[in-house]
């Protein structure tokens, strides 16, 4: 849908942005409020943490959704819904294209990693303000599992993080790409919200490190120095995979091959990535993505990356498909409650 008449307000001091819009047949604006955490900057430190909702009724649900996005000092808060929070038990109409997520070729689920009716996302530039936002008592939920990540430069595959991302900045471009809009095929409470993607992922950093750089390159297909694709100049130069047919430059198995086969890009994904390490040797990264659908986004890309190189490096074991909730109402989710 296209929007003739836009205004972007960025919030204060972490407060939710706000756009109006002008849906089809009338002149009259409507306001859309959207959750911080999608487009502005990650934190240095983020904390994941799923719960079930054990509240019986939907005044139980507000409470709790209240209480899960109450603002901490210093920190950012994201919530998002899960499949199941859609089960009947609360009668609320559910995102068309949210669904479980799948488990795609060399995934290895363990379903204390898996799911949750809700998600909070939680950034900050120090651990000690997370630790003090999640210290705060939430009743009607029940945790489910909680992992925290490190945002840096590099991601724990020594690349640079987010290179090829869309232009946040862009509001039309986070419009196309992001954000449901009026006129979607979603319920009317979903506008303003957008489908986030959680993928942990262990990484065999042994077999890693143990590949020299220009193997890396090759099957991330960038320079690790600098991000820029293999023979391009800068980092966000669109790659002309048809002129390179036999993979010469770029070898066809290379990650961003598999992830961008056409230089359009007509539904890219917003991909953030943070680090994380429970113990010993278990540490990789937690993968992060928004967008308008889905279906067009992560989940065709992921179907396109099964057989590429990097695949024998990742093992992914938990995660979900989410919905971030609009931010209107006096707490995200009281427009999809009043639906």
């Amino acid at each position: 849908m296209t929007v003739d008449r836009r205004t972007v307000l960025i919030g204060v001091a972490g407060l939710a942005g706000c756009s109006t819009v002008e849906p089809a047949g009338t002149s009259e604006p409507v306001a859309v409020r959207r959750q911080p955490g999608v487009v502005t900057a990650p934190h240095p430190e983020t904390e994941y943490v799923a719960f079930d909702v054990t509240a019986p009724d939907r005044a139980g649900l507000a409470a709790a959704l209240e209480a899960l996005s109450s603002p901490a000092t210093g920190t950012t808060v994201t919530v998002a819904a899960g499949a199941s929070l859609f089960d009947g038990r609360y009668g609320i109409e559910r995102p068309r294209r949210l669904t479980p997520m799948p488990s795609f070729r060399g995934d290895a689920p363990d379903p204390r990693w898996c799911h949750g009716d809700l998600l909070v996302q939680i950034g900050a530039d120090t651990r000690d303000r997370i630790s003090a936002a999640l210290a705060v008592p939430r009743p009607g939920l029940k945790p489910r599992w909680r992992l925290a990540g490190t945002h840096r430069e590099r991601n724990p595959f020594g690349f640079t993080e987010g290179a090829g991302n869309p232009d946040t900045t862009d509001p039309a471009v986070m419009d196309r790409c992001v954000w449901v809009q009026p006129g979607d095929d979603e319920p009317a409470w979903c506008v303003g919200g957008t489908y986030q993607v959680v993928r942990l992922i262990r990484l065999d950093r042994a077999a890693w490190d143990a590949q020299p750089a220009r193997s890396q390159e090759r099957v991330i297909g960038r320079h690790k120095d600098s991000g820029v694709p293999l023979g391009r100049d800068a980092v966000d130069d669109v790659v002309e995979f048809a002129a390179d047919p036999d993979g010469a430059i770029i070898p066809l198995d290379a990650h961003i091959r598999r992830a961008y086969p056409h230089t359009g890009r007509e539904r890219p994904i917003l991909r953030r990535g943070h680090a994380y390490r429970l113990a010993g040797t278990d540490a990789g990264q937690i993968f992060v993505c928004f967008q308008r659908d889905v279906e067009l986004g992560f989940t065709t890309v992921q179907r396109r990356l099964a057989g590429e190189a990097l695949e024998r490096f990742l093992r992914p074991f938990g995660g979900g498909y989410y919905f971030v909730l609009p931010a209107g109402g006096d707490f995200p989710g009281q427009t999809m409650l009043a639906g």
